[in-house]
């Protein structure tokens, strides 16, 4: 490799730059340098190889040069040519004051003066953001409350969580479960996942597909049946969408629900064994408002940026948006358990978000600069504090947290994060929206 500060003296001095403004942020770059100045660079890094080199007849430092560029001459030109473009390319982007979001596409040009090498390349620059007045931001702030009615929810649905099944000998209704086979066909044909034997399914819950949910009404023990179904159009598996099938069904059991009593067994279930229900709910109560603040922190942050974002329309480098699509896709992977590359979700299906994320970054960044908004290190104690407190031993957890670069670049990253959001809440125009627990949390 040729060392780097005999180019940037002798090289990099003499660079002829012109720019080129293709579409959007693309930027096209040519470099023309001197050939004679790569020469003295190949022939100095031969004679620094011929020193330590070893070919058979020959002692280290006085093999001949001709022998030594038969040998060595191609990869010592390669490493050269290698080292002289990238030490060229960082000297112009600063000569021109270039930011360059991605790296390059570097292209070798033909030359009709032999005294001279020249390259092209192409790039995306970071734009130009001239941000607009924070006040001309307009934001809905969500104003959400646990209320009595929605505890009573939680402990019913507890109970239905807890719920036995019990046999009857009617027809089914609407939240019975029906134990049940079926084969289906669709143009006379058994397809792949059309046949279960003795399957539970709980009438009404929309667990299977509208018509074949339909079909399972009314229906008694023993009782066979054939159903006309309608696949949706927008059904998962493409091979059935939109396709009519026709299913055999018979009844084996139709099972009514049982709630269990509010009693101390079901108390001690949810884990309380003193105090009753009214504990029971103390608990909901304060799991429920934990959930909710979490939630309206996330929705709040969400809305901010938006507002940010939608009152400052920029171009946004696809160099960083198919960055961003990688890493969407990768976490996707993680979470759904796909090691298999080929197996991966589209790219297709995280353009939008990466695009806005990458947006909304780049706004944020400028406005911290922008507006000197600086880490607050206290906010960033208490958080680890506030993270570590779930541990038996916080102190401990704490140290370990502490003493981790990486998880504590992040917590620093969440903290100025949430700043940045505080700052655009207090100086943007928000108005606050009230909605119910239910609706909000879906």
């Amino acid at each position: 490799m040729v060392p780097e500060e005999l180019v940037d003296k002798e090289t990099t001095d003499l660079i002829d730059v012109s720019i080129e403004t293709k579409k959007g942020l693309e930027r096209c770059m040519t470099v023309s340098l001197p050939v004679s100045e790569i020469e003295q660079d190949v022939d100095a890094s031969l004679k620094r190889v011929g020193k330590t080199a070893r070919i058979k007849g020959f002692r280290p430092g006085k093999i001949p040069e001709k022998v030594l560029r038969q040998h060595y001459g191609e990869q010592v030109r390669q490493d050269v040519m290698t080292d002289t473009i990238r030490i060229s390319y960082a000297r112009a982007l600063e000569q021109e004051e270039l930011r360059p979001a991605g790296g390059p596409s570097i292209e070798a040009l033909p030359s009709d003066d032999e005294d001279k090498f020249s390259y092209q390349a192409t790039f995306e620059v970071y734009p130009d953001i001239t941000l607009k007045p924070t006040e001309s931001i307009s934001i809905e702030k969500l104003k959400v409350e646990v209320e009595d009615a929605d505890v009573d929810e939680m402990v019913a649905k507890l109970r239905d969580q807890q719920a036995d099944w019990e046999e009857v000998e009617r027809k089914s209704v609407a939240g019975d479960r029906v134990i049940i086979d079926f084969f289906g066909k669709v143009d006379e044909d058994p397809f792949e996942g059309g046949e279960g034997k003795e399957v539970p399914v709980i009438v009404g819950e929309g667990h299977v597909i509208e018509d074949f949910d339909k079909a399972l009404k009314g229906l008694s023990a023993g009782q066979e049946k054939v159903a006309k179904v309608k696949f949706p159009k927008d059904y998962p598996s493409e091979h059935l969408a939109g396709k009519k099938a026709v299913f055999d069904i018979t009844v084996h059991k139709v099972q009514k629900k049982v709630l269990p009593e509010l009693d101390e067994e079901f108390l001690k279930k949810m884990g309380v064994e003193d105090g009753g229900l009214d504990v029971l709910k103390d608990q909901l109560l304060e799991s429920m408002n934990r959930e909710l603040q979490e939630r309206l922190k996330s929705e709040t942050r969400n809305r901010a940026f938006s507002g940010l974002l939608k009152a400052n329309t920029i171009e946004v480098p696809n160099a960083l948006i198919e960055e961003e699509i990688k890493t969407l896709q990768a976490d996707a992977m993680k979470q759904l358990g796909i090691e298999d590359p080929e197996k991966a979700p589209p790219t297709s299906e995280f353009h939008d978000a990466a695009k806005r994320r990458v947006g909304v970054s780049l706004l944020v960044q400028e406005l911290i600069k922008d507006n000197e908004i600086k880490l607050d290190e206290k906010r960033v104690d208490e958080r680890v504090d506030e993270f570590v407190s779930r541990y038996e031993q916080p102190e401990e957890a704490a140290r370990i947290y502490r003493s981790n670069q990486e998880l504590m670049s992040r917590m620093a990253s969440g903290v100025l994060e949430e700043q940045v959001m505080d700052f655009i809440l207090e100086n943007a125009k928000v108005k606050e929206i009230t909605s119910s627990f239910k609706e909000f949390m879906g």
